[in-house]
C-alpha cells in the first residue's frame, strides 16, 4: 500500500512570476490540503427531519520552498473529483441523496442539483477554484455537498478531491490529494425504531410502524415522541408558530410535506443564526436528555460509559470509524484503545452541560501535550479541560472568537494552519484510513506529521528553535552544530529529548535515517527515539566508536 501511495508524488513546476508575495522563479512549491472537522454528517434522509445538510469543508496553503514562504498571491488554487487508492470515484451528488428536493423547505434554499449551501458544487471533473482567506493566508471551498456514495453507488465515506495550485498562465506548481470525508451514519435507530427495544419509550399513541422503511419509521417516531413531551406547553405552540409549523405538532408538519429543522427551534453553531430564544441549543438537549438513556448494548446508561461505543450509538463510527487519527488508533499494553471519545470530551452530561458553548468549547492540544508529558486524557476529574501554564503546544487564543480557541483554526510556524502538518482533526497523521495518509507521503516521502523540515524548505538554515514548537532543523546540519547549544542549554534539550536524555516520545524519528558524529555513524529505525547515549556516553560525555547495524 505504501508502494502505491508513493506514486501520487506532487508535481513541481517552475514558473516566473516576479509579483510581491507571488512565486519566484525557479522555485518548487507544495500544495497542503485538507477536512477541517475529519468527518462531516449529513442526514441519510430529509424529508422527516434534518439536523445537518451535506457540507463539507476544504483548506489549502501552498508554499514557495525556494523563498521559505507561504504563497498569498499570483497563484489560483482549485479542487476537482479524483479516484481513491481503490479507483471509487464521486463526482456528483444530487441522485444520491434527497436533500435537494427538500432544501427550500428546510433551509430556505432553492438550489440547483448539485450547489451546496455554501455557493460551491460539489466536487466534480471540473476544476473549481477556491476562495482565499487573507486572515488565515489559506485557500477555502466552505459548504462542498459531497456524499458518502460513489458513481456507482457504492458506500464510501472517504472520497478524494485533486488540489492543484497554478500560476497567472494556468501552469500547474503543485498538486495533492486530500479526503473529503463524509457520513450519513448518524442514527437513532437503536431506540427509536418501532419496537426497538423494551426499555425505548414508544409515543403515546404507539410505534408508527412506517412501512416505507427504517429511516422513515424511526424518524416519525421521534418527532411523535416530542410532540407527547411537549405539544400541551405553551412554549412549544409559540415555538412550532414562529418556525411555521402546524399547531399540531412537528410529526403533523412532517406528514402534510414540510420536513422539520431540528435548528429551526434547538440552535446549533454548525448552523449559525439557528434557533430560538429561550431554547435550549440542540447540543446541550440532545446529550443532557440521551446521558439517562440504557445503552441496550451494555445496560448501562450512556454518561455511564467510558469507551466510544456510546457516542457511536448516534454519531459515526461502528462502520465508518471517523476516530480514526493516531490518538483514536492509540493502544495500552492489553491492546485497549488508549484514548476514548470521553478522554478528551469527557462525559456525555459534561458535553451537554448549559455552560458549555457547543462546536466552540473543546478540548486542546495544551491540555495534554504540555511539559513534555503526553496525557491520555484532556478533562480533570470535574470533566473540565485541563489548563496548563505550557504553551509550547497550545491553540491559539481566541479563535475563532474571544474566549474560544480551536486546534482546527489555530495556525503556527511560518503561518501554517496546524492541520496543514497535522491532520485533520480526529484524524490527526498517522491515520488508519489509507487515504488519509496520501497528503503526508506526498508532501515529505513517508507517512505521518509532516515534520521533515526540507518538505518546505530547499534553501535551510540550521536554527536550535526556529522551527515548529520551538524544535531544532532535523537531520545532519543540526547534528555537526548541536554541542555548544546543548552544553548550555540541557534543560531545553530534556523537554523532548527526556529529562535523563535517554529519549521521549517526542525525540522520535520519523523515517529510517543515518547520523554522522565525526567519524561515527548511526542507523536510526522508523520511530526510534533519540538520546544523548546514542552517540555520546550520556550528555556531555565523549563519543562513542559505534556503527550502523544494517
Amino acid at each position: 500500500m505504501i508502494r502505491r501511495l508513493r506514486t501520487l508524488a506532487p508535481c513541481l513546476g517552475l514558473i516566473g512570476l516576479l509579483l510581491a508575495g507571488a512565486p519566484a522563479t525557479g522555485a518548487p512549491y507544495k500544495v497542503l490540503g485538507w477536512n477541517d472537522l475529519g468527518m462531516h454528517c449529513m442526514d441519510s434522509d430529509y424529508s422527516v427531519f434534518s439536523i445537518l445538510p451535506p457540507f463539507n469543508n476544504l483548506h489549502a496553503q501552498v508554499v514557495d520552498a525556494g523563498r521559505n514562504k507561504l504563497v498569498t498571491s499570483g497563484v489560483t488554487v482549485t479542487f476537482e473529483a479524483t479516484p481513491d487508492l481503490n479507483g471509487s470515484l464521486n463526482t456528483h451528488s444530487s441522485d444520491k441523496t434527497n436533500f435537494w428536493k427538500y432544501a427550500l423547505p428546510l433551509y430556505g434554499a432553492d438550489l440547483p442539483a448539485d450547489m451546496g449551501l455554501g455557493g460551491w458544487r460539489t466536487a466534480s471533473l471540473t476544476p473549481q477554484t477556491m476562495g482565499y482567506q487573507s486572515t488565515s493566508s489559506m485557500f477555502e471551498a466552505v459548504g462542498i455537498p459531497i456524499t458518502p456514495w460513489d458513481d456507482q453507488k457504492k458506500k464510501n465515506s472517504y472520497p478524494m478531491v485533486k488540489v492543484v495550485a497554478r500560476d497567472a498562465s494556468g501552469q500547474s506548481l503543485a498538486e495533492g490529494h486530500v479526503v473529503l470525508p463524509v457520513s450519513d451514519e448518524m442514527t437513532c435507530i437503536a431506540c427509536h425504531a418501532s419496537g426497538s427495544q423494551e426499555a425505548a419509550r414508544p409515543p403515546v399513541h404507539g410505534w408508527v410502524n412506517d412501512a416505507r422503511g427504517p429511516e422513515m419509521d424511526y424518524r416519525r417516531n421521534i418527532l411523535a415522541l416530542h410532540d407527547d413531551q411537549h405539544l400541551s406547553a405553551s412554549k412549544y405552540k409559540k415555538a412550532l408558530k414562529t418556525a411555521g409549523y402546524d399547531k399540531a405538532g412537528l410529526l403533523a408538519t412532517a406528514d402534510g410535506g414540510h420536513p422539520i429543522l431540528c435548528a429551526a427551534c434547538h440552535s446549533s453553531n454548525a448552523l449559525p443564526g439557528t434557533g430560538q430564544t429561550g431554547i435550549t441549543p440542540l447540543t446541550t438537549a440532545e446529550h443532557t436528555l440521551h446521558a439517562k438513556v440504557i445503552n441496550p448494548n451494555t445496560g448501562l446508561p450512556l454518561d455511564s460509559e467510558k469507551d466510544r461505543g456510546a457516542c457511536y450509538m448516534c454519531h459515526p463510527g461502528s462502520e465508518t470509524k471517523c476516530l480514526r487519527g493516531v490518538m483514536g488508533n492509540a493502544t495500552l499494553p492489553d491492546g485497549t484503545a488508549a484514548i476514548q471519545c470521553q478522554s478528551c470530551h469527557s462525559t456525555m452530561s459534561k458535553v451537554g452541560s448549559a455552560k458549555r458553548t457547543g462546536w466552540l468549547q473543546q478540548p486542546t492540544c495544551q491540555a495534554c501535550h504540555h511539559d513534555g508529558l503526553r496525557d491520555l486524557t484532556a478533562v480533570n476529574k470535574k470533566g473540565q479541560v485541563k489548563q496548563p501554564a505550557d504553551t509550547r503546544f497550545a491553540t491559539n487564543p481566541n479563535v475563532p472568537s474571544a474566549g474560544f480557541n480551536l486546534y482546527r483554526f489555530s495556525k503556527g510556524h511560518g503561518g501554517l494552519q496546524c492541520e496543514a502538518c497535522h491532520g485533520a482533526t480526529h484524524a490527526e497523521y498517522t491515520s488508519s484510513h489509507d487515504a488519509d495518509n496520501v497528503q503526508s507521503i506526498e508532501t515529505q516521502g513517508h507517512v505521518g506529521t509532516i515534520a521533515e523540515c526540507t518538505s518546505c524548505h530547499t534553501n535551510l538554515a540550521t536554527t536550535a528553535t526556529g522551527g515548529p514548537h520551538g524544535l531544532h532543523t532535523i537531520g545532519q546540519a543540526w547534528v555537526n552544530k548541536h554541542g555548544d547549544y546543548a552544553e548550555k542549554n540541557r534543560q531545553a534539550c530534556a523537554y523532548c529529548h527526556g529529562a535523563d536524555f535517554r529519549g521521549s516520545p517526542l525525540a522520535v524519528t520519523r523515517a529510517a535515517r543515518d547520523i554522522r558524529a565525526e567519524d561515527k555513524q548511526v542507523h536510526y529505525q522508523v520511530a526510534q527515539e533519540v538520546t544523548c547515549y546514542d552517540c555520546h556516553n550520556g550528555p556531555g560525555g565523549e563519543l562513542k566508536r559505534r556503527t550502523a547495524l544494517r
